[in-house]
């Protein structure tokens, strides 16, 4: 593609140097630069491209995007002068890569919890609907049957537009996407066409990167101020910011509920640790998944299929089918009758669903043992709050490791000690081994007790001083439970 072409969707202050050329690829990593390639330094919240324009060049780049040329520019390399680099990184890459939202249907699910369980029920349904379809997810992103690792919930702009490239090549006539905070921020996003979009919720996450919750909230708001008049905006009533996700946006907006009159309303009929007994819309469906938090999810699911144009009872047959994402609410039950759950709540709000879910099957009739911790470098302020949840609902607690990054693990399990009184603390233990504590936890259970493993979820490692050693909260309890 001429570089004129790629350049189609944004307004350059200056271009020195010759447009006609062609580019074979377009990359803000200058380690990623090949012969013929177009850099664009962006100004990053961690690294600044523009002192990597010169290795740029040395690899092979033909052209640079960038907010100021360099004192020793090459004049055999053309330099386009932007005012902001990190926004056109996405309109460029969209460009290059043939505007494949033009050519699929995207929809986003934003939100604090929540995300990857719609997204990939989405996927899953819509396969089951005989459609090829996309993933862009926190576990992995996929097009159609094949996986495609990840490391982050929401790519950089060029690897999702690549992606997403891929996805229309290959016949995907649907992709459905996590779309994270720091993507909005960071308009990753920006270029992109969606079809649709939902919110689930909003609580304190975070807050390391946003610093305040109402940036937290201008970020998630971001996301449907800049959905188009074609597109649908799915909101969770039960959660007081859906309405404020939707004040300005020109999308067509669509409720669900389980609380609250609303487009797409739901009740629990039945509940067990097999699953659940449910109304949606006057319609009853038998589903295998646990909580109200999940019937939320199953909502957004439901609603987002009919908003597609997907008949109400072929969508209640598929969701029948559908089962519990690898790593949310996931349930593994010992030969004595212990039952198991892992799951990724990693947040306070996350925790207090799954343990309400769990209390809300098991009526008194059996021992919560809640295996937490936090994670390193990130939001300090949740850690008091995590083991206060914890605590308040659970018979026992054990405060533990969980990717503790670059901090030492006993300064976090303090931090979260702090927000426990002498009551807590009676049913309180810290183990900073979580294998140890996940096996202590098994020894301490009796027959029908429920083990709540809780913050990682479909994570397979710990991430200690920069290294992820392997580590798996459901491979270790079932090596305890000896299945």
């Amino acid at each position: 593609m001429k570089l004129i072409e790629v350049l189609a969707k944004i307004t350059p202050e200056t271009i020195l140097g010759n447009t006609d050329i062609d580019i074979e690829g377009v990359n803000i990593d200058s380690r990623m630069i090949k012969n013929g390639h177009l850099f664009i330094a962006e100004k990053g919240t961690q690294t600044d491209g523009h002192k990597f324009i010169g290795k740029a060049i040395e690899n092979g780049a033909i052209a640079v995007l960038c907010e100021t040329i360099p004192e020793d520019a090459p004049k055999e390399v053309t330099f386009v002068v932007v005012k902001d680099s990190e926004d056109a990184v996405g309109k460029v890459a969209t460009q290059f890569y043939g505007d494949p939202t033009s050519k699929l249907e995207l929809i986003g699910v934003t939100g604090t919890n929540g995300k990857t369980t719609i997204a990939t029920l989405l996927y899953n349904m819509f396969r089951k609907f005989g459609y090829k379809v996309g993933l862009v997810s926190t576990v992995c992103n996929y097009i159609d049957d094949e996986p495609v690792p990840t490391s982050c919930t929401t790519p950089d702009p060029i690897t999702l537009n690549q992606l997403l490239g891929r996805m229309a090549d290959e016949g995907c006539k649907y992709a459905f996407m996590e779309v994270s905070s720091h993507s909005v921020a960071q308009k990753r996003i920006g270029g992109l066409k969606f079809r649709g979009g939902i919110f689930t919720n909003l609580t304190r996450d975070h807050l390391d990167y946003h610093k305040t919750f109402d940036n937290y909230l201008k970020a998630k708001k971001g996301f449907f101020d800049g959905l188009g008049k074609d597109s649908f905006a799915l909101i969770n009533l039960d959660d007081k910011n859906g309405k404020v996700m939707v004040q300005n946006t020109k999308a067509k907006v669509a409720t669900y509920s389980i609380r609250t009159m609303a487009d797409f309303k739901g009740k629990i009929l039945e509940m067990g640790f097999e699953g659940m007994y449910l109304d949606i819309n006057n319609r009853e469906v038998g589903v295998s998944f646990i909580g109200k938090f999940n019937v939320s999810n199953l909502l957004a699911v439901y609603g987002a299929a009919c908003l597609l144009g997907k008949k109400p009872e072929d969508i209640l047959v598929v969701l029948s089918t559908l089962h519990s994402v690898n790593g949310r609410f996931d349930a593994v039950r010992s030969k004595e009758g212990v039952t198991a759950i892992v799951d990724y709540a990693h947040t306070p709000d996350a925790l207090v669903n799954v343990l309400n879910a769990i209390h809300e099957v098991l009526r008194g009739k059996g021992e919560v043992i809640t295996v937490v911790g936090a994670g390193g470098n990130r939001d300090k302020g949740k850690r008091p709050i995590m083991a206060q949840e914890s605590a308040k609902l659970s018979d026992k607690v054990i405060i533990t490791s969980d990717n503790p990054r670059f901090e030492e693990p006993q300064d976090i399990i303090n931090d979260m000690l702090a927000g426990l009184n002498e009551d807590d603390m009676k049913r309180v233990i810290s183990i900073v081994d979580r294998k140890e504590a996940i096996r202590t936890a098994c020894l301490l259970a009796k027959p029908g007790d429920v083990i709540l493993v809780a913050g990682k979820g479909h994570e397979n490692y710990q991430d200690i001083k920069g290294v992820k050693h392997h580590f798996d909260d459901k491979e270790i309890l079932l090596e305890l439970f000896g299945l």
